[in-house]
């Protein structure tokens, strides 16, 4: 018999959702870089750009547990393209705000599709990985770390240039909706059976699941924080041009997209709870020399160092969700919602303890959270190999034509 892992549909959908990775990853590039111009065009303390970049997150973590039903409702590749094209749309959202609440409104639009368009992605993931009988995840997430390099360095030309972010961020927007909508073609399109209940408007992970997500909430904070903050650290820190600060967040990015395109293998050899370990260690290393930093070299170095240790976290955490229950969107919702929860903290917490004392000491926060990797690595257990099917998950029809 022919297994799955064999069948052209399968690698297929392997290929397109990696492709759909990146395509998200490019939208939260393309932002990243511009913040800086956002904040100066706006006129924005770090206080208030940390608030309105906590709309994001907070969209994110309220709309998320829709996830599950949306895709219930339509099947998982016409959520996906429909979700996929809402977040790609919506990075036009916060060049055109002409004000600080405008913004957060906007940022709370856009994160609230870029958090619903991530759980389905993620669910797709899992499918595939399942019926390929092998570990991809960690892959899947390089090419979101990949197309996020991507969307940066447009944004650091982007910014060398001077260009109006409103001009830049709308055409990149129109671009990646219709890339994102092609590609979504080629998705499984997993349906649940007739006689399958819609899954909960909310769905919260097990008690069980609770300690993997403190570990996804440490490395997603780091993470969050490296996006967001980065260039305004060069900026303000080492008084770093537009071109420089963008640049450190690329070098982050670089560094992220490397690791988890190998981060399969790692895991792999290593395990998991090792691999993490190892992770936490070169992200604390990275946030020491971020917040020690004497030129703005040591700086991007250490955004770099924080980008590969945290990589293959947030992956493991997704994958572990993923495998554990028969509805993996309802899984991964649930987990998401409380390790992105650290989204909705971290915009925040760095902008008002910079406010209040620096961002060199808000990022010592950061390093601490990192540290958090190293010593809770522990609570990840080591998933056990899927081994390929030609059935579909249980519940769930055989992906439609």
């Amino acid at each position: 018999m022919t297994t799955l892992k064999a069948d052209p549909r399968v690698r297929r959908a392997h290929r397109a959702v990696a492709t759909v990775f990146a395509v998200h990853g490019a939208v939260t590039g393309s932002f990243a870089t511009r913040i800086p111009w956002i904040q100066e065009h706006l006129g924005l303390t770090t206080g208030r750009l940390g608030l309105a970049l906590m709309f994001a997150a907070l969209g994110a973590s309220l709309a998320m547990p829709l996830a599950a039903r949306i895709v219930h409702r339509l099947g998982m590749r016409t959520a996906l393209r429909a979700l996929l094209a809402l977040w790609c749309a919506s990075l036009a959202l916060p060049a055109l705000a002409p004000g600080a609440v405008w913004l957060g409104l906007a940022m709370f639009l856009y994160g609230a599709s870029a958090g619903m368009a991530d759980v389905v992605m993620n669910a797709e993931g899992v499918e595939v990985e399942q019926r390929l009988g092998r570990s991809v995840m960690s892959g899947l997430h390089g090419m979101w770390s990949a197309g996020a390099l991507l969307g940066s360095l447009f944004g650091v030309v982007a910014a060398h240039a001077n260009l109006d972010a409103r001009v830049h961020l709308s055409v990149m927007a129109a671009v990646l909706v219709a890339l994102g909508v092609y590609v979504c073609g080629g998705v499984l399109d997993i349906r649940p059976a007739p006689e399958e209940a819609a899954p909960a408007r909310f769905a919260l992970p097990p008690r069980s699941a609770l300690v993997i997500g403190a570990i996804g909430f440490c490395a997603v904070f780091a993470e969050g924080a490296s996006m967001d903050w980065s260039a305004v650290y060069l900026r303000d820190i080492t008084n770093a041009s537009h071109g420089v600060a963008a640049a450190s967040y690329t070098a982050f990015a670089c560094t992220m997209a490397a690791a988890r395109l190998i981060g399969d293998m790692v895991v792999r050899r290593f395990g998991p709870v090792r691999t993490v370990r190892a992770g936490g260690l070169l992200a604390t290393a990275g946030g020491l020399l971020v917040v020690t930093a004497a030129s703005q070299l040591a700086a991007i170095a250490g955004f770099a160092l924080i980008g590969v240790g945290v990589a293959v976290v947030v992956p493991l955490c997704f994958a572990a969700a993923g495998h554990s229950g028969p509805v993996p969107s309802q899984a991964i919702a649930g987990v998401a919602t409380v390790t992105y929860t650290s989204g909705l903290v971290a915009p925040a917490a760095i902008g008002s303890i910079a406010q209040a004392t620096s961002l060199t000491v808000s990022f010592g926060l950061v390093t601490a959270l990192a540290a958090g990797l190293a010593l809770g690595a522990g609570v990840l257990r080591p998933a056990a190999p899927a081994a390929p099917s030609d059935a579909p998950a249980p519940g769930r029809l055989a992906e439609q034509p």
